[in-house]
Formats: C-alpha cells, structure tokens, sequence
C-alpha cells in the first residue's frame, strides 16, 4: 500500500536557520501554524528539570510588544484557537486561523521567539512556576498511580538519562529556578536554528513564505544548541519493586527500553503493541478482561521518543486478584508473542488499526501540520507524514515475533507493582 505525497509541499530555510514547511490545501480558509522547538525535558539537567514544561507556560505570558495574556485574546478575537505542549524531545506551540489572518498568527510566534526576554520578569516567572506547581500537585501527587508511573521511568533510565525524569518536572527543581538559569535556557534552545515552522491550509507558498521571512527573517539565529548524545541498549537484568500509594485498587506495570523511533526494530515494536494490547479487542484485553477476569483494565503503549524507545504494558487488578497473579499473566502474553508468528488475521487487524490510526492524523489541517513539524524536526523529512505507514507494511511477522522474544525477555523489563497503601505486599 502507498499512501502517495501530495503535491503542495514546500520547504525553505531562512538565513537564520528556521526551518519552514509550507503545505497547500485550499479545502478550507484555514491555516494551522504550528512552531516546533527542539528542546524538552531531554535538554535539561538533574537537579534542574522542568525548564521546557515551565516554558510551555511562559511563552503565553507576554513578549515585548504583546502584552501578558494577550496572545490568547487576539486570536480569540478573530475564532482562533491556539495551544501548546512539551514532551521529552520538544516543545511546540500552534494555532489555527482564518487564512487572512496568518499575519497575526505569525506576529505572536516571531515576537516571542525573538523578543520574549524583555518581557520576562521575576513576577512572571513567579506567577507561572506556582501554577506549574499546582499542575504538579494535580496531575502527579495528587493523582491516583501518578507518582508510581514517574517511579517507573526512575527504575527503567539510570539517573544520568534525560528519560529519567518526568516532563513536568521535580517540584523541588520547579522550585529552585532562578530567573537567570530560566533566562539562558530559554536563550540557548528557543532560536530559529532550532526550530521548525509549518503552515499548512489555502495558502499560495511563495506568498505565505513571504510573509514568514516578514516576521521571522530578521530575528538573530544565535548558536546552534547542543545535542543530547544518550545511546543506551536494554537492561541486561530484571528490575522489580513494589510501592504503595493511595489508590483502591493493584496496577501492575511491565516497561523496556527499546530502540529509538525511526529505527526499523521500533516500527515492529509499535505493531506488536497493537498487535497484543490495543483496544478491548485485543488479546490481552479479551484474556485478562473478559475471559479470566484477573484485570479491569489492560492496554500497551510504545512512546515514540528519539533517545530511546518504551515499552509498556499496564494492568489494574480486580479486587480479588492477587497482583503477582495478573503480573504473571502480562509476562504469558508477551513470551506467547515471542513463540511464534500470530495468526494471520491478528496480524492483518493490527496493519489495518495502525493505517487508520496513521491516516486519521492526517485528516485534519492541524494534526496534519504537526506531523510535518516533526517529522522535518526529527529528520528532516516532512514528505515522512505520507511515507510512513509504508515502514509498518515492510514488518513481517517472523520478524515482529523474533523482536519480542529478544526485546521484552524477563531479564530485559522493569516491573512495577502499585499496592493500595496499607495493603499487605
């Protein structure tokens, strides 16, 4: 099967580094703008993590010539929407317009790209790092498994790995920044050398890149930052421990490192996710769900990430179920992938849920827009976005089935055992 690229992709790069992609499609008068920054929780350091969750947040609070929380307001005031998000590997920011208003959109992202550190005080970073916090409190500390699913990235990474610690960061860390350390972060990574542009709607490119060399051609490109250099293989010994936290109910979480995304092995990893655990189809759902009733809940995930690859499998007891009990069935279902190829029908549903998958983030201008941001990020290959489920097609199941006898052995996980507090262990 071959998706095709389309027509209607250009790229160019500004004098100063910007890497910017431009993708035609005149079905709607829309255009997504989506900025891509190479940086994340990967950048930072022990004992300073947070930076690039914390910057997610400041990049809103005002430039020089944009006032605090108006970035928000002016492209409410024309019906557009606008958002962010960080991951270990970047941070990106994006909106979605009216077409004729892509100078606005194009305004914010340059004036905070270049002119965010005049405006950036201690109040500010005051007022942000306390909302940072209280994110913290909510989505981790106060979050039912949440502090156990950090521990588990703490057993699977050593300290010194950037996938060590969480994206959010360490409260004390969020804490403890300065405004100075605060500032040559930002300097150092938020700079047209390290990031990527798309526009992506009814635009004309010549035109369209025009007016991003309007906005954006004059500002420094500044040094190119460093790259984070952490190759690291699969553990070579079993990791197990169990933790107590304020929950009603057992989970149980099997974790690998794994190859990094782009590199063939990974693309058979993420079959073979979808293959056991996607979806209450699948078969690990269907066993330990329906058929045994060991487990509320099952499901796999493969994190997409460039340093190092994940693996996870998760499972949430049913109350009479003793947890060793439902973490041996999770380690059954992964030797069984290993044994042998799976049955061609299961095989042909997991290509046909990975494709759909795939093809969905296309569908949209602004899913579509990231997927070029990305790619072009990670490889420089925005014309990936349509290339890319053929890398899935090219798995075969004897090779799908020799990575999981290899890679998710007993002696290469980490095991993960989440007791209600108090409960006996």
């Amino acid at each position: 099967m071959e998706l095709g690229i389309p027509l209607g992709i250009v790229r160019h790069r500004l004098a100063n580094g910007l890497r910017v992609v431009v993708h035609s499609d005149p079905a709607l008068p829309l255009v997504a703008v989506n900025l891509w920054y190479h940086v994340g929780s990967k950048n930072e350091r022990p004992g300073r993590t947070g930076f690039a969750h914390l910057f997610e947040h400041m990049l809103f609070q005002g430039s020089e010539h944009v006032g605090t929380n108006d970035h928000f307001r002016h492209l409410q005031s024309i019906g557009g929407v606008a958002n962010g998000s960080t991951w270990y590997d970047r941070t990106n920011y994006y909106e979605t317009v009216p077409v004729h208003h892509l100078d606005l959109a194009l305004w914010l992202e340059s004036d905070r790209m270049g002119f965010l550190l005049p405006a950036l005080d201690q109040k500010k970073l005051d007022t942000q790092r306390d909302v940072v916090m209280n994110e913290r409190r909510q989505r981790v500390d106060n979050q039912p498994y949440g502090r156990p699913y950090e521990r588990l990235f703490e057993l699977l990474f050593p300290p010194d790995h950037p996938y060590h610690w969480p994206v959010i960061g360490r409260m004390e860390d969020i804490a403890a920044a300065s405004l100075e350390e605060v500032r040559e972060f930002f300097a150092t990574h938020y700079v047209p050398g390290n990031a990527v542009l798309t526009l992506a709607g009814d635009l004309e490119a010549e035109a369209a890149l025009a007016r991003v060399e309007y906005w954006f051609g004059e500002l420094s490109g500044g040094p190119q930052p460093p790259r984070v250099a952490v190759p690291i293989g699969p553990l070579e010994a079993p990791v197990a421990e169990t933790v107590a936290d304020d929950v009603q109910l057992p989970r149980v979480y099997l974790a690998f490192r794994i190859e990094p995304y782009g590199e063939r092995p990974w693309y058979a990893a993420s079959l073979a996710a979808t293959l056991l655990g996607d979806g209450k189809s699948s078969p690990l759902y269907h066993d330990l769900v329906y058929r045994r009733q060991l487990a509320q809940d099952a499901s796999t995930y493969v994190y997409p990430t460039e340093a190092a690859g994940i693996f996870l499998v998760a499972a949430t007891a049913r109350p009479e179920t003793e947890p060793a009990e439902l973490a041996e069935a999770l380690w059954e279902h992964l030797a069984r992938l290993g044994d042998g190829p799976a049955p061609a029908r299961e095989i042909e549903r997991t290509r046909n849920t990975t494709l759909a998958s795939l093809c969905g983030q296309l569908e949209t201008l602004d899913h579509r827009a990231d997927q070029l941001s990305m790619f072009t990020t990670l490889w420089d290959r925005p014309e990936a976005a349509w290339s890319e489920p053929e890398r899935y097609l090219e798995i075969e199941p004897e090779e799908l089935a020799g990575w999981a006898r290899n890679r998710l052995a007993r002696h290469r996980g980490v095991e993960l055992t989440v007791l209600p507090r108090g409960a006996r262990p």
